[in-house]
C-alpha cells in the first residue's frame, strides 16, 4: 500500500528526471533526424486518457507521415504505408517513447501501468472504467504490452489492465520492467512465466488480506 500510494511516484520521478537529463542529447539528435527526414512536426501529440479516465496530452517522437489517419494502430490494415523509414527504426527500438519521460515528470504517467489510450480505443476505455483499471496511472509499458500488445482483443487488454491495477506492487513493476527491456532487445518471454506466477500468487492471497 505504501508503494502504491507514495513510493511508486517517488521512484518514477527520480528515474524520469535522471533519464531525461542523460538522454537529452540523443533526444535532440532524434528530433533533428525526424525533422530532416520527413514533413510534419517533430513530436506526435495526442489526447490520451489516464488515471480516473482524465484526458492529458501524450508526447512521442513522430514516426508516421503527416497524412496518416487518426485511428488506433490495431485498426490499420496498411500501417507500413504510413510509417517513415526513420519512424520504423525508432518504433522498433522504442526510442519514439522518450518524450514520455516528460509525461512522467508532470505526473500524467508512470513507467509501468496500463497503456494510455486515445478516444479511438473507446471500447477498452469503457471496459477499464467498469473493471477499475483506470484507477492507476497509465504507463509506458504494462502487463498487456508484454503479453501481446495490439494482438490482444479489447476484452483481453482490459482484463490485463485490471489485473495489474488490482495487484500493483514493487515486485510486479520490476518484473514488468525487465520483461519490457527484454522485449525491446527481441528476446521475448524470458520473464513471462515468473511474472505470471507472481501475479497468480497475489491473486490467491488477495482474499485473505487487503492488497
Amino acid at each position: 500500500m505504501v508503494y502504491r500510494r507514495f513510493l511508486k511516484r517517488f521512484f518514477d520521478l527520480l528515474l524520469a528526471i535522471f533519464l531525461f537529463i542523460i538522454l537529452l542529447l540523443p533526444s535532440v539528435i532524434i528530433a533533428l533526424i525526424v525533422k530532416l527526414t520527413s514533413r510534419g512536426p517533430i513530436l506526435f501529440i495526442q489526447e490520451r486518457y489516464g488515471r480516473n479516465s482524465r484526458p492529458f496530452k501524450l508526447y512521442k517522437f513522430r514516426s508516421m507521415t503527416d497524412s496518416a489517419p487518426q485511428i488506433a494502430n490495431s485498426k490499420f490494415t496498411d500501417i507500413q504505408n504510413y510509417i517513415t523509414p526513420f519512424g520504423m527504426f525508432i518504433r522498433k527500438t522504442s526510442l519514439d517513447e522518450l518524450p514520455q519521460f516528460w509525461n512522467i515528470i508532470k505526473g500524467d504517467m508512470s513507467f509501468i501501468g496500463p497503456r494510455p489510450l486515445a478516444k479511438t480505443d473507446e471500447r477498452v476505455l469503457s471496459l477499464r472504467k467498469q473493471n477499475g483499471a483506470d484507477q492507476v496511472l497509465p504507463g509506458i509499458s504494462g502487463l498487456a504490452q508484454v503479453n501481446g500488445r495490439n494482438n490482444l482483443s479489447d476484452e483481453d487488454k482490459a482484463a490485463y489492465d485490471a489485473k495489474y491495477a488490482a495487484h500493483l506492487s514493487f515486485r510486479v513493476d520490476m518484473l514488468l520492467t525487465l520483461e519490457t527491456l527484454v522485449s525491446v532487445l527481441k528476446r521475448d518471454g524470458v520473464f513471462k512465466e515468473t511474472l505470471t506466477r507472481d501475479i497468480e500468487n497475489l491473486e490467491k492471497s488477495h482474499d485473505r488480506k487487503p492488497f
